[in-house]
């Protein structure tokens, strides 16, 4: 990986995009959940889901997926709970108040929640909060999403950047994404050489750059890659843009 791919990683990792989509959920107290097993034992699973609001109930037919999250969430009547209809995953949401007085061996962390009102099927804002990074390794990879468990990211094509930025850009303009700068922390920064510095330059210049942190414990040193001195071994340039913050050993009085 060269230096800069890094430095653009490092980049990209402290730029983060809040993104909101509305999605269509059912979110109800569950009645009764019925399960029709086959009678040799072999075969898929069928049953029905009954879920009612303060105002209305209604039953679901469920396939063997559906059974099978039911089953691991541990699912059973008078939980309140909430079903995505795009990817079908179900989320457990609490315990309902008007079950609080059964006599149900139940866990510390249990939380009573109220039973919904209104209709079972509703719209809902939901906001997913990525880095700029985790976008770009995902549309590089054929592995998809698994390909940010994999560690060494390599390089990313310039391309994918190019869209992922243009992708960015339009949902911003619609409304749909916000972005959210960070902070990079650069140690020992007098260690990068005048290449690099020169990549710190252009990148800082960027609308969405994320506040910039620099250390070093450098005085007057040599700009790496050249033969000029400089403070702190950074360029002219580029310390023209910085504020310095000096620090001091704890004296005993602060101790």
């Amino acid at each position: 990986m060269s230096k800069t791919e890094a430095l653009t990683q490092s980049f990209r990792r402290a730029i983060g995009i809040r993104i909101k989509e509305e999605t269509e959920i059912i979110e109800g107290e569950v009645v009764e959940i019925q399960v029709d097993r086959p009678a040799a034992g072999a075969g898929s699973k069928i049953g029905r889901l009954v879920l009612k609001t303060t105002d209305m109930e209604t039953q679901f037919d469920l396939g063997s997926k559906m059974i099978e999250q039911l089953t691991k969430e541990k699912i059973g009547a008078g939980d309140v709970i909430s079903i995505d209809k795009a990817t079908g995953r179900i989320t457990r949401l609490g315990r309902s108040v008007t079950r609080a007085k059964d006599f149900d061996a139940l866990g510390a962390n249990t939380r009573f929640v109220q039973c919904p009102d209104g209709e079972l099927q509703k719209r809902k804002e939901v906001v997913h909060v990525v880095t700029l990074h985790d976008m770009d390794v995902i549309n590089s990879r054929s592995q998809g999403f698994l390909a940010l468990f994999a560690g060494d990211t390599g390089e990313i094509k310039p391309e994918v950047r190019e869209q992922i930025d243009s992708r960015v850009a339009e949902w911003r303009e619609q409304g749909k994404a916000d972005i959210i700068s960070g902070v990079l922390f650069i140690d020992e920064v007098h260690m990068l050489d005048i290449e690099c510095f020169s990549f710190l330059n252009r990148a800082l210049e960027s609308d969405t750059a994320p506040i910039v942190l620099l250390a070093t414990n450098r005085g007057i040193t040599k700009i790496r890659g050249t033969e000029t001195k400089s403070a702190h071994g950074l360029p002219v340039d580029l310390l023209d843009r910085l504020l310095i913050l000096s620090t001091d050993p704890y004296t005993k009085d602060d101790l």
